[in-house]
């Protein structure tokens, strides 16, 4: 029965040293304490309940001539890449760890143990899904709440690289930048994102990379911006992850819903009026369409789309909280000034 001993002895220590990650985690990373109590619960109760065996365990156990190091040094399989597949890791690990346990108790004649153990299994199957949810909550980025979105667009920064305009937007405190090129080499486009990546994390601002979706992953953004006809959200939120920021672009009633329905975190409306800066956009829905999403939405949305200095008041007054510019910003020579006076301009429409 040594080498029995061996197999409980490995796997006690396994879950043991698996709920100590998740409850680190929940302690220091997440600042639960409910989730951080109910961990410590399981993995004392785990320890305790084989308490009366542990000179046996010690008795047989053999780190040295253990062949699983050796396996496992050999390969890649237990690497980690982001702190959800952490989590998701070690909830496996204990789980598949309690049942082995479960079933050589059953070898040692220790049925009511085995029992005991059988529903701590369970219980961690029920802690995995509200640890999941919790965090998802918990670390759920979100649009900030402010008045202007900015957005790069550098053939028309006025010879200014986007590093060095998103630099002076940052400086006239700009909350959210989306890089948006259309027409970059994707090599170009990553290295400008990570740049941006680094003065945004620093700066405390939002970071939306549009439509690079690889990119935005890669450079670890904020979140990522699509259009009707790109990959649907439920794909892009596959790919991003419960942490990362979807908006959508939209342009009808039903496009907003429909956003909505399906987990957009934040909706573009428009455009509002006329634009050139892109190519391949449609014809204005105009105001009417931002009063609707003002009045029927729930999610934030940001209004797009030929606003300017002089017509952004008008905006305001339709329902706008946020608004997205480019070339009015990038296009600006002071661009902080031009920034300032925007900002005075809904000011003054919502004191109105």
């Amino acid at each position: 029965m040594e080498n029995v001993f061996r197999i409980l002895d490995a796997n006690v220590n396994r879950v043991a040293e698996g709920l100590r990650v998740l409850e680190d985690l929940a302690r220091f990373y997440y600042n639960d304490a409910l989730l951080t109590e109910e961990i410590k619960e399981i993995r004392h109760g785990v320890r305790k309940s084989v308490n009366h065996m542990y000179s046996c365990f010690v008795q047989h156990r053999d780190s040295v001539g253990d062949v699983g190091l050796s396996v496992s040094q050999q390969n890649t399989l237990d690497n980690k890449n982001s702190i959800r597949e952490l989590i998701i890791g070690n909830f496996k690990r204990v789980q598949e760890g309690i049942r082995v346990i479960e079933e050589n108790l059953k070898i040692l004649g220790q049925y009511d143990l085995s029992k005991t153990f059988e529903a701590y299994r369970y219980d961690c199957y029920s802690l995995e899904k509200n640890y999941l949810a919790g965090i998802s909550k918990a670390v759920k980025r979100k649009l900030p709440d402010t008045d202007l979105y900015c957005l790069t667009g550098e053939e028309y920064s006025l010879g200014r690289s986007n590093i060095e305009v998103v630099r002076q937007m940052i400086e006239a405190g700009i909350k959210i930048i989306q890089y948006r090129e259309k027409e970059k080499k994707a090599l170009y486009k990553y290295e400008e994102c990570k740049k941006i990546r680094e003065m945004t994390r620093d700066a405390g601002v939002t970071f939306i990379v549009n439509d690079d979706i690889d990119i935005a992953i890669l450079v670890d953004a904020d979140g990522v911006h699509i259009g009707q006809e790109d990959i649907p959200i439920e794909e892009v939120r596959k790919l991003v992850g419960e942490e990362m920021i979807i908006g959508v672009s939209t342009h009808s009633p039903e496009q907003a819903q429909d956003a909505v329905a399906r987990g957009a975190d934040y909706i573009g409306v428009g455009p509002i009026y006329k634009t050139y800066t892109k190519k391949d956009v449609g014809e204005p829905v105009g105001l009417e369409y931002l009063e609707y999403v003002a009045k029927n939405v729930s999610i934030p949305f940001v209004a797009i789309g030929g606003i300017k200095e002089h017509n952004v008041a008008e905006v305001v007054k339709h329902g706008a909280r946020c608004v997205a510019m480019v070339t009015e910003i990038v296009g600006a020579k002071d661009i902080a000034k031009k920034i300032e006076d925007i900002r005075k301009a809904m000011r003054a429409a919502r004191e109105e």
